[in-house]
């Protein structure tokens, strides 16, 4: 304490203490690391190489085994399937050796062995295995049987004794690297205890000195805080010992201050929040029941305007019919004005009837093959694509989970669409395609059409929203967004690409089925491996790998074969597509 009261102050005996143990420390930590570290390599090399190559070793022997097996199998059955065993032997013997040769890099004996191993693995193919497979196919049963033979089956026992030489060479390995573990784990304990009683003695020390100049007054610091914790905001907090903590004291006391000013206003304010959020709840309500409201409203006033639209219609057909020719034509105009204008009326109920209904009249979601669609929609159609001289083809499409009649809705309004959007002494051509993007299809529509530019592509879906005149193109602007509707009803989301050079192409997604997502990852590894390493034979000669096959003709919905291919049809690589052409 007299070297306190000569200006040995808190901090600088606390920082004197941790430097000297800190000094220590460092030095023993130091050499703790490096004992750490040889430790760890030779545990990652039992663990990680030693262990799994004995593991691997067996996995090697057991290939080799099912090779054998598989090869005297056939020569007594003379089946290719009793071969299956073999193939799949040999595809786990390179795979073996492969991820063996990965973990045996810095040990050569074991690599000497394990070559020794693939040496008589592959002479035992060439002399037995691959001429008993070939005779057998060739000649039959017997002349195979006379090739395995007692010295053919000591040239494998001579592989099985190799490879009983590689584990226990294996084996041999591990115990000298799990020995070296052991002496280092020993000598790492030793100054673990050593670095455990500095920091006892250290902790002893830093205990006695700082009781009086650090407890205490802490303890006394904190009596006075828990009475301010515990209500009493107007408690005067005073400190005592060493300057820093008096003038903790201090500023604990000004932050109590602040406290007790700020915490009527916050009161205040919380009562305000819980006022807002009760406000917001019940303008969320209320907009819930808007939405509701609307959306009924919409349902009952298409109902409630049927019949008096019927009664306006027939009653001017009628007087259309009647009274044709007998008043002046400014009459027959008004009349024709009347009737259009009825007719037009009860479209557009119709269709704001028809874009109410999706969603609320559902029948639940079912396995829908939407190539079984595009035949429906195909049906739909077929009136307009006649007249209009137009060709509908598609590739293979998927079965996703869905509504089949709205799904039926969407494609044919897409369909119809590119149809009726065609340019003038064109014939149109419309392309149905779909990919699997991700855990998405992506379902693409395109034509040959007049195109859409890329300043109306997200105002297309809106709701009566009209780009022509209906002098021009007849309709009612609500098919591309019922066709809008259906999707988001399905879970995806759809656009106009408007990269494409010539005509429209609106693409939607829908989700994919996990088992199609599954398959569809599976084929993706299967097709990386098939690109990988050919086997080789003994000429030096590479196996051919199959390419892609060649894509099928078009087909009639029939099943009839073309020959010609519509324009599009080859879109993201998908062949084999359906083909109906009208014309």
């Amino acid at each position: 304490m007299n070297t306190y009261r000569q200006g040995w102050t808190l901090r600088r005996r606390v920082l004197v203490l941790l430097t000297v143990v800190v000094a220590l420390l460092l030095g023993l930590a130091a050499a703790e690391a490096a004992l750490a570290t040889k430790t760890r390599q030779n545990m990652d090399a039992v663990l990680i190489k030693t262990g799994p190559l004995r593991v691997q070793g067996q996995e090697l022997l057991n290939a080799l085994l099912d090779q054998e097996t598989a090869v005297r199998g056939y020569a007594v059955s003379g089946d290719r399937a009793d071969l299956a065993p073999y193939e799949t032997g040999l595809k786990q013997e390179r795979d073996t050796v492969a991820a063996m040769n990965r973990l045996i890099g810095d040990y050569p004996d074991i690599q000497r062995e394990l070559r020794v191993v693939e040496q008589q693995a592959a002479d035992w193919r060439r002399t037995v295995a691959e001429p008993v497979i070939a005779t057998t196919e060739r000649d039959g049963t017997e002349a195979g049987q006379a090739l395995i033979t007692d010295q053919a089956r000591q040239q494998f026992d001579e592989i099985r004794a190799s490879t009983e030489v590689l584990q226990k060479e294996i084996f041999a390995e591990r115990n000298r690297t799990a020995q070296k573990v052991y002496e280092t784990s020993n000598i790492l304990v030793v100054l673990l205890i050593i670095a455990a009683v500095v920091i006892a003695v250290a902790g002893v020390l830093l205990v006695l000195s700082l009781d009086r100049m650090v407890i205490r007054p802490l303890t006394g610091l904190a009596l006075q805080v828990r009475e301010v914790a515990g209500g009493d905001y107007r408690h005067h907090i005073e400190g005592s010992g060493p300057p820093e903590f008096r003038r903790l004291a201090d500023d604990v006391d000004a932050m109590r201050q602040k406290i007790a000013r700020e915490l009527d206003e916050v009161r205040e304010a919380r009562q305000n929040i819980e006022w807002v959020n009760s406000q917001l709840q019940k303008q969320a309500e209320e907009l819930t029941r808007s939405n509701r409201d609307l959306e009924q409203f919409a349902y009952v006033a298409s109902h409630d305007l049927q019949e008096p639209l019927r009664k306006v219609a027939s009653f001017c057909q009628l007087l259309q019919r009647r009274y044709a020719g007998q008043l002046d034509e400014r009459a027959d105009q008004y009349i024709a004005f009347a009737v259009d204008g009825a007719q037009r009326m009860q479209r557009l109920i119709n269709d704001l009837l028809a874009f109410s209904r999706i969603g609320r009249l559902t029948s639940g979601f079912t396995e829908v093959d939407l190539d079984k669609v595009m035949g429906d929609v195909a049906g739909q159609t077929e009136a307009a694509r006649q007249y209009a001289d137009a060709e509908l083809t598609w590739g293979p499409m998927p079965t996703i989970r869905g509504e089949e009649p709205l799904l039926t809705n969407l494609l044919a309004n897409l369909v119809s669409n590119s149809v009726k959007f065609r340019r003038p002494d064109v014939p149109p051509k419309v392309h149905v395609s779909a990919r699997l993007v991700d855990d998405e299809w992506e379902i693409s529509c395109q034509d040959n059409g007049i195109g859409i530019e890329p300043e109306f592509a997200d105002k297309i879906f809106v709701i009566f929203q009209r780009l022509h005149s209906k002098d021009a193109y007849p309709g009612t602007g609500i098919g591309l967004a019922i066709v809008k509707k259906i999707v988001e009803y399905h879970g995806g989301r759809v656009w106009v690409d408007t990269t494409v050079g010539e005509g429209t192409a609106i693409r939607f997604t829908l989700p994919a089925r996990p088992e199609d997502v599954e398959a569809a990852r599976a084929e993706a590894a299967a097709a990386e491996e098939s690109t990988g390493d050919a086997p080789v034979d003994t000429d030096g000669a590479e196996d051919a790998v199959t390419a892609d096959a060649p894509a099928p003709a078009d087909r009639q919905p029939d099943g009839a074969a073309d020959g010609s291919a519509p324009d599009g049809a080859s879109e993201q690589g998908t062949t084999g597509g359906m083909k109906e052409t009208v014309g």
